[in-house]
């Protein structure tokens, strides 16, 4: 496990969450990608999608893999200007992990939920590097970030 996969597992451990950290060889930064490494369909998997309003605080878009996130919709579900997409060096600035390997909690962040993720009972997400997914319950997904729940996805 690298720096970013332990920093992870040891928030998972600290809260209790029932997720399972998985590792591979290959990367998972893509949905495909992702999809190939654990061996299942795209359809299960989300992306937190990384975004920094006009006063650079940190907003995630939490849509299903085969999704994109809409930043005028997230702006307008926060009421502000549309936010731009993050940098790599933003991303992992605040969160803390690698672009592409980003969970859907575990940060400081605005965590908005387009509600077509929680038609799913479990889902992977970002396990703190490109190499490594978490798969994990939606409710407890929505439980730890505290998301907003809203139409985000084009």
């Amino acid at each position: 496990m690298n720096e970013y996969e332990q920093k992870l597992s040891r928030f998972i451990s600290a809260n209790n969450i029932d997720a399972q950290h998985l590792f591979f060889e290959d990367t998972c930064h893509s949905v495909e990608q992702a999809a190939k490494a654990a061996n299942c369909a795209a359809d299960d998997f989300i992306k937190s999608i990384c975004m920094i309003d006009d006063k650079a605080r940190l907003i995630v878009a939490i849509v299903k893999g085969e999704d994109r996130a809409s930043t005028s919709r997230v702006g307008k579900a926060l009421n502000i200007e549309p936010p731009r997409i993050a940098t790599p060096e933003e991303i992992q600035e605040k969160t803390g992990y690698l672009c592409g390997g980003v969970p859907a909690f575990g940060f400081e962040a605005a965590f908005l939920i387009d509600p077509k993720v929680l038609e799913k009972e479990t889902v992977y997400t970002g396990g703190g590097s490109p190499n490594s997914l978490l798969k994990i319950p939606t409710r407890l997904i929505h439980k730890i970030n505290n998301g907003m729940i809203v139409r985000i996805r084009k």
